[in-house]
């Protein structure tokens, strides 16, 4: 018996294909879920979630401020979203998170119930600790520190380390209003034609610098 045979024969066993009569509306209906199934997955670009691009965090716009913030941060050039805010244990640990964080993100949003202030909820606060402490290890067992901040060791082990430095990596200020507009293109929608810089600057810097080289 081939191996088609058999692979039919279990699945009328345990009823996974259909009556006849039934079959074409099933085949309709699978093809029908695995498309938009498929049309879901290329619509909200999840593959990127696979990545660490800091640019997959604002596929939802709710993240725009935190992006920019991040942006102009003195972390922008040594730590991007997932060295803060994923585990870093093993491999396993840190796409289980980044699942079940981005399930509950995208519930929440798909369902417009997101708060007007976003908030690290518990679980989120300890993975963010334990990477301050993990990449920041040298500095917070200083000992010139410990003896220049006599509660330092207090203040690291009993609280969290952005209730002192609460203006890293994001600032003070993170809302819409405030950030201005993302004048750093998405790469995932800019158009490839797209320009930051208007033309009519563009213009001028290219005088200033043809003027620069003349004088010379």
């Amino acid at each position: 018996m081939g191996f088609w045979q058999t692979t039919k024969r279990t699945m009328f066993r345990w009823k996974l294909i259909p009556p006849h009569r039934w079959r074409k509306p099933a085949i309709v209906l699978v093809a029908a879920i695995v498309g938009l199934g498929i049309y879901v997955l290329k619509l909200s670009n999840a593959a990127s979630y696979l990545s660490d691009d800091p640019q997959a965090c604002v596929n939802c716009h709710l993240m725009t401020p935190q992006y920019i913030t991040w942006t102009h941060s003195s972390h922008r050039e040594v730590a991007h979203c997932n060295d803060c805010h994923v585990p870093h244990d093993n491999v396993f640990n840190k796409y289980f998170f980044k699942a079940k964080d981005g399930l509950y993100h995208a519930s929440i949003f798909t369902l417009r119930k997101e708060p007007e202030v976003i908030r690290a909820l518990a679980p989120s606060q300890a993975v963010i600790q334990s990477n301050c402490i993990r990449c920041h290890q040298d500095q917070i067992t200083d000992a010139k520190m410990t003896a220049t901040i006599t509660n330092h060791q207090e203040m690291r082990t009993d609280r969290t380390c952005w209730e002192c430095h609460r203006d890293v990596p994001h600032g003070k200020v993170k809302s819409l209003s405030s950030v201005g507009y993302q004048i750093e293109p998405i790469k995932e929608y800019a158009p490839k034609d797209l320009e930051v810089i208007p033309a009519w600057l563009k213009s001028s810097m290219q005088q200033q610098i043809d003027q620069h080289e003349s004088n010379e």
